[in-house]
């Protein structure tokens, strides 16, 4: 069972990971027109891909990326590539524009991310959070 000081913290937490979510989310769309899943996509299509690499590597069911797909391919951010044996559209792959937007993307998201969060922590925060992150995913 938890304290009450330790309910405290655990609200606090999550409201402040919702918020900063919210922020990052509308810097994107307000600096680049994106959606947070959109940034996602340009950041890990880095050259042609199979749709289900793409899935596979931002965990996510494939449906939901080939609709994410479709939107992105009617604005020009993404193309579909063919298998030239079948001819089937089997790929995907940044367009010109893409890589503009993801570019302006990594520029804009990083400001937000340095405004709303690095700027304000010491060194010494930013080490615990950094430490503490790395054990809850595995890393350290």
């Amino acid at each position: 069972m938890l304290e009450p000081a330790e309910w405290e913290f655990w609200d606090t937490w999550m409201r402040a990971q919702r918020l900063l979510a919210r922020e990052l989310d509308r810097g994107l769309q307000r600096d680049c027109g994106i959606s947070k899943a959109e940034f996602s996509v340009l950041m890990t299509l880095t050259g042609p891909m199979r749709v289900g690499e793409l899935a596979d590597a931002l965990a996510w069911e494939k449906s939901r990326v080939a609709h994410l797909l479709t939107r992105m391919e009617n604005r020009g951010l993404v193309a579909r590539t063919e298998d030239g044996a079948t001819g089937r559209r089997t790929g995907i792959e940044l367009t010109a524009e893409g890589r503009r937007t993801a570019e302006s993307a990594v520029r804009a998201h990083g400001a937000n991310i340095r405004r709303l969060v690095l700027d304000r922590l010491t060194p010494e925060q930013a080490a615990a959070i950094r430490a503490w992150s790395e054990q809850l995913t595995g890393q350290s």
